[in-house]
């Protein structure tokens, strides 16, 4: 069976090499190797990646925080014309409690004050299911840490993740505002969440165990075969 771990791609060295490093943790649970395709700035494509596997059906798990314009569309359409003739495509990654469980832990880690300003820093979207997704995963943070979570963008979206900082700071002078990155890996969107002036940025979530085990389960339970 071939295993595909579709990312969005990122020109970091960093980025590449924490997906990179996700996949081979994966494939080490598995016993099998995962191999990493790019939907955007990156090589290889899923297209490109499909086309020239061996035989044998392929499960692509699309490693995504939201379900956006590339987990409902663009991958779709790779795999299509990729021309691979047995692909299971797995749900992604969130939203979902696990993932809001992962945060809560990530802030923990970090060192972040206990009742403390929390600014959720996603990449954003103009896509409403992915703008849907994303206010479900505030929400649910929300509830967990039983105190208020904005959410914020660093690219497309409002209120930007600067934006956002600045107002926490203004609501609860004196203390100190955590930005807790809704990303994958590192890249430019992290370097900006570093830039805006937050007491405390976490790390994004590629290196956290349950990450993998969350994709392993992913990989684990996809139902074979199945016709891009």
């Amino acid at each position: 069976m071939n295993r595909v771990l579709v990312a969005h791609g990122c020109r970091h060295a960093s980025g590449l090499a924490m997906i990179e490093h996700l996949a081979d943790r994966v494939g080490a649970r598995l016993g099998d190797p995962v191999q990493v395709a790019f939907v955007d700035v990156a090589a290889p494509s899923p297209a490109e990646l499909l086309s020239r596997l061996g035989p044998g059906p392929a499960v692509v798990v699309p490693a995504f925080l939201a379900r956006g314009y590339h987990v409902r569309t663009d991958l779709p359409a790779q795999i299509v014309a990729s021309g691979h003739p047995e692909v299971t495509v797995t749900p992604a990654l969130g939203p979902g409690p696990a993932l809001v469980s992962m945060l809560v832990d990530q802030l923990a880690d970090a060192g972040a004050p206990d009742g403390g300003p929390v600014v959720l820093a996603a990449a954003g979207s103009s896509d409403p299911v992915a703008r849907a997704d994303l206010d479900r995963t505030s929400a649910l943070l929300a509830a967990r840490l039983g105190r208020p979570v904005r959410l914020a963008f660093a690219a497309a979206g409002a209120p930007t993740v600067a934006q956002a900082v600045r107002v926490a700071r203004a609501a609860v002078p004196g203390a100190a505002v955590t930005v807790l990155s809704y990303l994958l890996a590192d890249g430019f969107f992290q370097d900006r969440l570093h830039a805006s002036g937050a007491d405390l940025v976490t790390s994004p979530l590629a290196h956290r165990p349950q990450l993998a085990e969350a994709i392993v389960g992913l990989f684990r339970g996809a139902a074979l075969p199945a016709a891009a």
